[in-house]
C-alpha cells in the first residue's frame, strides 16, 4: 500500500469555454468536478498503475462531503470511473475537519489551450484536529510501503508540519517523498525525506540557485536523499545517490496541466516501490505528466498517449560538474 497525504485537499472544479475573454461574460460550454489536491491526484494515478493507495489528509463542509462522494463514485462500478481508473479503488482515509474543504478552478480556453488556475486558501484546522490527524497518521504509515506528502499547508497548520510528518514516517522506516514549497519544503528537506520533487522556482527559492543541476545537488546537500525537479515542458532533472539524469519528453504538448507534476510524482513513487533503475522511473514519470496534460479534466491521464509517449522519453545522463554539457545520452526503450 502506498499512503499519500493532502493535508489541503480540494474539489476540482474545471471550466472550459471557447475563448476566455477577461473583463466580459464567457460562457462556459462543459464543467467537470473532480476529487483533488496533489496528493489525491497522485494516488489515483497510483491505482491507475494498478498500486493499492489509500490517501489521509483534512476533508471538511459540504465542499468535503462532495469530494469523498465522487472519490467513492470513481471505483469500480462507480458512475465516475473512466479508463484511467483500476480495478482497485483508492482507500479514503480523510481525517474529518469542522472547517470547509476548499476549490481549485481551472478555465480552459479551447481555442489557445491555456488554463487560468484559481485556488482557495483552504479550512482552518484546529490543534485538536492536527493531534486527531498525526494519531492516523501514525498508524497509516506504519502499515505503508511508501508514503508521499504533498501540496500546501492549510491554516492552521504550523510550517513545519512536513518535517514531522517525513520524521514520522522515516522513523517507522517507510520511504517518504514530499512535494512542497517555501518555508514548508526548507523545513521539510532538513528532516532528510528520500526524494524530494520541488520545480523550477521551487528549487531555485530554496537554494538561490537557477541552473538546475547545481541547484538539484545543493538541495541534496541540504537533506534530501534524492531531488527531482520539474522543469516544466522540458521533463526533470534528477540528483540521486546514483547519478544525474535528465529526461525529455518528445514534444511539446498543450492542454491542461492541472496534476500533470501530481502524475510525475506517481510515476516516481511506483518506480521507487517498484525498484525501477532511475531513469525508468524518471521516464515513466515524464510520460505520464504529459499524457496528463492532454487529458480531457484534471487528475486525470490518457492512458494511450501514455503509452504512445514511454518508449520515446529521452533520458540523459549528467556529467559530475554542472556547468559542463551532459556526456551521454541514452534513449529509454
Amino acid at each position: 500500500m502506498i499512503l499519500t497525504v493532502t493535508l489541503n485537499t480540494a474539489l476540482d472544479i474545471t471550466y472550459r469555454t471557447a475563448a476566455l475573454t477577461p473583463h466580459a461574460t464567457n460562457r462556459v460550454a462543459e464543467v467537470t468536478e473532480r476529487p483533488g489536491g496533489k496528493g489525491i491526484n497522485v494516488a489515483r494515478v497510483l491505482a491507475a498503475l494498478g498500486h493499492e493507495s489509500v490517501v489521509t489528509g483534512f476533508v471538511g463542509g459540504r465542499t468535503g462531503d462532495a469530494l469523498r462522494e465522487l472519490l467513492a463514485a470513481e471505483g469500480p462500478g462507480g458512475k465516475a470511473a473512466h479508463a484511467a481508473v483500476s480495478d482497485s479503488p483508492v482507500t479514503d482515509a480523510l481525517v474529518p475537519i469542522a472547517g470547509t474543504t476548499r476549490r481549485t478552478i481551472a478555465v480552459v480556453d479551447e481555442t489557445t489551450g491555456d488554463t487560468t488556475q484559481l485556488n482557495e486558501p483552504g479550512p482552518t484546522v484546529t490543534p485538536a484536529e492536527w493531534a486527531a490527524f498525526l494519531t492516523s497518521y501514525e498508524g497509516l504509515a506504519a502499515r505503508a510501503d511508501a508514503v508521499a506528502l504533498c501540496g500546501s499547508l492549510p491554516p492552521g497548520v504550523h510550517v513545519g508540519a512536513y518535517a514531522e510528518l517525513v520524521r514520522l514516517a522515516r522513523a517507522a522506516g517507510r520511504p517518504v517523498l514530499l512535494d512542497t514549497s517555501g518555508e514548508p519544503l526548507r523545513r521539510g528537506i532538513a528532516a532528510r525525506p528520500d526524494l524530494v520533487k520541488p520545480n523550477a522556482d521551487e528549487l531555485a527559492q530554496l537554494t538561490g540557485s537557477r541552473e538546475p543541476l547545481r541547484a538539484t545537488r545543493d538541495a541534496r546537500r541540504r537533506g534530501g536523499r534524492a531531488v527531482v525537479a520539474s522543469l516544466g515542458a522540458a521533463g526533470l532533472l534528477a540528483a540521486t545517490p546514483d547519478g544525474s539524469w535528465r529526461a525529455a519528453p518528445p514534444m511539446a504538448v498543450r492542454g491542461n496541466p492541472t496534476g500533470a507534476g501530481d502524475s510525475a510524482v506517481a510515476g516516481l513513487l511506483s518506480g521507487l516501490v517498484e525498484r525501477l533503475p532511475w531513469p525508468e522511473r524518471l521516464a515513466r514519470a515524464v510520460a505520464l505528466s504529459a499524457a496528463t496534460v492532454l487529458a480531457p479534466a484534471a487528475g486525470e491521464f490518457d492512458r494511450e498517449a501514455y503509452a504512445d509517449l514511454l518508449p520515446r522519453v529521452a533520458v540523459t545522463e549528467q556529467s559530475s560538474q554542472p556547468e559542463q554539457e551532459s556526456h551521454a545520452t541514452r534513449q529509454h526503450r
